[in-house]
């Protein structure tokens, strides 16, 4: 079994259980054959929700782990036992070179904390940033980061993560060189803070990198498409996240609640049908899912913690997929150019 093509799974993340876990890693390797895993957890149980699936047994080695992190644990309590959780061990996995990736649904807090104190940081990124890809009205979905890992960042820290959301962008996206903005409260120059104008003053100046700065955007332009990588701290990229996520919510339930409304209305939902589930499938976040922890040494996927099987095994797919294109190398090569241009 090729450690470059092993995903380290903990199976016992995630708000919906280690049936939906197994399920989601099951998909996933029906759509990569040559997938194999390391399914971290309760080997008992693992083992008896493999029966299920015998298809993946095969491919697939359990290592016990005795203990699961908590959805309210605090990330000191989870380093505290990194050696005996699920998540821990999944993750050191991925440091001992015996898989090439690592998928929780577990807690976001205490994935970050494990995942940057094991993996420690590629030379030269100062801190990790969480990336994700949001739905757009253009042809590809766009890249956005810091999506919450840190609440305060400085120019510095923005560009860094410019350049590792620019890499993400070439291998996730297939993009050759990636529109990369900042998130702003206006487009011109003189808006924002000085991180932001600074960062962009830097951005500017980077011609050398595979990428193009198309300056600032504003939050209702997130799914506009004209950008393929926002760039942001991680607390206004949170907010912009959930409120996405709120606003799609909102339209689903409201477009429901219309087609319930009358007779007619039910009558038009029939017509409509095939419209309104392309409208569901892309708002779906199911089909979105998967958030890399960017500028690690090693690949760390955060898969939602609601998710179903298809989020688990789109998350799975993602980590896969960043495998194959080298992500870890790409960024530390990007960013050796950026300082060597720099210095």
């Amino acid at each position: 079994m090729s450690n470059s093509s092993r995903i380290a799974v903990d199976a016992m993340g995630g708000d919906k259980g280690l049936a939906v876990m197994l399920a989601g890693v099951a998909r996933a390797r029906r759509r990569f054959p040559d997938m194999q895993f390391i399914l971290v957890g309760d080997e008992t149980a693992i083992r008896d929700g493999l029966l299920s699936h015998p298809n993946l047994t095969a491919h697939s080695e359990i290592v016990h782990a005795p203990e699961v992190v908590g959805s309210s644990d605090k990330p000191g309590q989870a380093l505290r036992r990194a050696k005996t959780t699920s998540m821990g061990i999944a993750i050191d996995m991925v440091k001992q070179g015996r898989a090439a990736a690592c998928v929780s649904s577990g807690n976001t807090g205490a994935l970050m904390a494990m995942a940057k104190v094991s993996l420690r940081m590629i030379p030269g990124i100062d801190r990790p940033a969480l990336a994700a890809l949001l739905p757009t009205l253009g042809d590809n979905d766009v890249v956005v980061l810091d999506l919450g890992a840190n609440t305060e960042c400085d120019a510095r820290n923005l560009v860094q993560f410019a350049v590792m959301g620019a890499a993400y962008a070439r291998t996730t996206l297939d993009l050759e060189s990636p529109r990369v903005a900042l998130l702003n409260i206006g487009s011109e120059d003189q808006k924002g803070t000085d991180e932001i104008r600074d960062a962009a003053r830097d951005l500017k100046a980077a011609t050398h990198l595979p990428m193009t700065f198309s300056g600032f955007v504003e939050g209702d332009q997130l799914s506009h498409g004209d950008v393929d990588v926002i760039v942001c701290d991680g607390f206004s990229g949170n907010i912009a996240l959930k409120t996405a996520e709120g606003t799609a919510r909102f339209v689903a339930d409201l477009l429901k609640r219309a087609f319930r409304s009358s007779i007619r209305s039910k009558i038009g939902f029939l017509i409509s049908k095939p419209a309104t589930e392309l409208l569901r499938h892309h708002l779906d976040p199911n089909n979105h899912n998967g958030a890399v922890f960017l500028g690690l040494n090693g690949l760390v996927v955060k898969s939602h913690g609601g998710a179903n099987e298809v989020g688990v095994a789109t998350a799975i797919a993602a980590a896969a997929k960043m495998v194959r294109d080298d992500l870890t190398r790409r960024i530390a090569e990007d960013l050796g150019n950026f300082e060597a241009k720099a210095a």
